[in-house]
C-alpha cells in the first residue's frame, strides 16, 4: 500500500481515553437494575461494539427487558463522568498536526456522544464535519458497513484508506472493508495480551504512541 489518502480514526480509545470510564458507568447503571456484571466484564465483551448492540446481549444473555429509557440514563450517567474525568490520548495532537492525509472518525458510538467527548479534549476541529457513527449504516463493527460508508462519503477508495483501531471488533471490521488497520494499544483499558489479540484480527502493525503515528504512513 502506498501512503494513505485517508485515515479513519476510531474514537473511544484512539482520540480519547474514554474505555475505562465508560466501562465503569455502563456496569454501575446495570448494578443498579439488578444486573450483576463487571466493568472488566463489559470491556472484554463490549470494546468496540455500539451501545445498540451490547444492551440487545445483555437482554439476551440475562433474559431480561432493560428499562426502556435505560440507554438515556447510561448517556447522562456517562456525559457527566466524561465532564469530569475524560482526556485525549496522550499524544494525539502532535500526531493530527502531523498528518498528511485527509482525516475522519467513524466510531460505534452515537453522534452526539462524538461531538460532546471531542469537543472536551479539544479535538473536535480537526475533524468537524467528517463524523460518522453507527447508526448511519445497517450494521455495526464487526461488520464493515461503517468504514465502507466513511470512505463512500469522503470519496477515498477503501484501498488506499488507513484504519487506526483499538479493539478487535474494529480491526475485523476494518478488513472486511478492504481497508489496511494498524492497532492501537496506548488506552488505559490495554493490558496484557492486548497487542496480540490487535494482531491476530488482522492488524498489520500495533503501536502504542501516537506521537508514531506517521512512522506508519507509508
Amino acid at each position: 500500500m502506498n501512503r494513505p489518502q485517508l485515515v479513519i480514526f476510531d474514537c473511544d480509545g484512539v482520540l480519547v481515553d474514554s474505555e475505562v470510564i465508560a466501562c465503569r458507568v455502563d456496569a454501575a447503571c446495570l448494578a443498579e437494575i439488578g444486573i450483576s456484571i463487571t466493568a472488566k466484564e463489559v470491556m472484554e465483551r463490549y470494546v468496540g461494539v455500539s451501545a445498540a448492540s451490547m444492551f440487545a446481549d445483555i437482554e439476551a444473555r440475562y433474559a431480561c427487558r432493560l428499562p426502556s429509557d435505560f440507554p438515556e440514563q447510561v448517556r447522562a450517567r456517562l456525559a457527566t463522568t466524561f465532564d469530569a474525568e475524560l482526556a485525549a490520548v496522550p499524544g494525539i495532537e502532535t500526531a493530527l498536526a502531523r498528518l498528511p492525509a485527509r482525516r475522519c472518525v467513524a466510531s460505534s458510538s452515537a453522534p452526539e456522544r462524538l461531538r460532546h467527548t471531542l469537543g472536551l479534549v479539544g479535538l473536535l476541529p480537526y475533524f468537524e464535519p467528517y463524523i460518522f457513527s453507527a447508526v448511519q449504516v445497517p450494521r455495526g463493527k464487526p461488520a464493515p458497513d461503517l468504514f465502507l460508508f466513511a470512505s463512500a462519503q469522503m470519496e477515498v477508495p477503501p484501498v488506499e484508506c488507513l484504519v487506526i483501531e483499538d479493539s478487535e471488533a474494529g480491526v475485523k471490521a476494518a478488513i472486511a472493508a478492504g481497508m489496511r488497520v494498524l492497532g492501537f494499544t496506548g488506552g488505559s483499558h490495554c493490558g496484557p495480551g492486548h497487542a496480540s489479540r490487535l494482531r491476530q484480527a488482522g492488524a498489520s502493525e500495533v503501536f502504542d504512541d501516537m506521537r508514531n503515528l506517521q512512522d506508519f504512513l507509508i
